[in-house]
């Protein structure tokens, strides 16, 4: 298989759609005869780019990390973003998701992570570790310009994060109600900020 072949229109195309379906139903819900039903190819097709589902899914798993990386590169580039901005554009991207009625691809992976093949493991370990990594930074910058007050150590708060709005999101997906994810979000921040007022307490319930 060439650069071109997966790198190519065609393939990008096929990646999307993976990407929606993998968001949607997870990796083991979906097949490459659905992907070619909705793009009307021949699963020949679809092996001539990608020869195997694992395959895919690691491409797929690239990208996504790839993507989301240059957002928190976009966010780190704001001109006067402090450590509160950072992590409110941070959520704004899994709200982003989950309003187009979608799951945070790695998330739906983890779940799943026990049946995945091995290099698609890899990028899913890949994605966290770097969010966790990014987050730990942001931690760290709030708590030296006094914007920031928590507990633990930023590796630990980051990880916490992360949880909670994987966590979040999957519960906002059960009752199809994003405003469960919205108010956890809320209170995740107003947490991290050392919010001490009540008023700033309450409007995060």
């Amino acid at each position: 298989m060439t650069s071109t072949a997966r790198n190519g229109e065609t393939a990008q195309r096929i990646l999307d759609i993976a990407e929606r379906l993998m968001q949607v139903r997870g990796y083991n819900g979906f097949s490459y005869a659905d992907i070619a039903e909705t793009m009307r190819l021949t699963k020949a097709s679809l092996h001539y780019h990608f020869p195997r589902k694992a395959e895919l899914g690691r491409c797929l798993m690239e990208r996504y990390t790839e993507n989301f990386l240059g957002a928190l590169s976009r966010i780190d580039a704001a001109t006067g973003a402090d450590a509160r901005e950072k992590l409110s554009r941070y959520v704004s991207i899994y709200a982003d998701v989950l309003n187009n009625k979608r799951m945070c691809l790695c998330g739906m992976l983890a779940a799943e992570y026990a049946t995945l093949p091995k290099s698609v493991k890899a990028e899913v370990t890949r994605f966290f570790d770097a969010n966790e990594t990014w987050l730990a930074g942001v931690l760290e910058e709030g708590t030296r310009n006094d914007d920031l007050k928590f507990s633990g150590q930023p590796g630990e708060t980051a990880r916490s994060i992360i949880a909670t709005l994987e966590g979040a999101m999957m519960l906002a997906r059960t009752y199809d109600d994003a405003e469960r994810f919205n108010r956890a979000a809320r209170r995740l921040l107003a947490d991290i900020a050392g919010s001490s007022s009540v008023r700033e307490r309450q409007a995060a319930t």
